[in-house]
Order: structure tokens, then sequence, then C-alpha cells
């Protein structure tokens, strides 16, 4: 049971890269390309409060499976 959090560890580090990928430069920077007020605001709340939570969240809790923080 222990390997297998370690390798969901592994998992949880890759998504959190993935969502980084996927909330700057598919979500987050494409809103500011269309100049409108609407896509820029939403575009802030994207980049600098969304994608550090997510990406944070699924990193910090990849971290602690992957070092083992979970096994006792």
């Amino acid at each position: 049971m222990k390997a297998f959090r370690r390798i969901l560890g592994v998992f949880w580090l890759l998504l959190a890269a993935l969502a980084a990928y996927f909330c700057i430069v598919e979500f987050g920077l494409p809103k500011f390309a269309t100049g409108k007020q609407d896509d820029l605001v939403f575009g802030i709340i994207i980049l600098f409060v969304l994608t550090p939570l997510i990406v944070l969240g699924l990193a910090v809790f990849g971290y602690y499976a992957l070092t083992g923080e979970y096994d006792d």
C-alpha cells in the first residue's frame, strides 16, 4: 500500500503540472488577448487566484504522498 501511495504522489505532482499548463496557457492567457473587460477580469482571476490554489494544493498533496507523510 505504501508503494501505491508513492505512485499516486507522482501522479498528483504530474497532475499539478498539467493543471498549471492548462490554467495558464489554455484558460488564462487567451482571455487577455480578446480585449473585453469581462474576459480580462476572468483571466486575472484564473491566473492570480485559481491557478496558485489548484497547483499548490495538488503539488503539496503529491509531495506529501511521495515523501511518505501519509504512511502512519
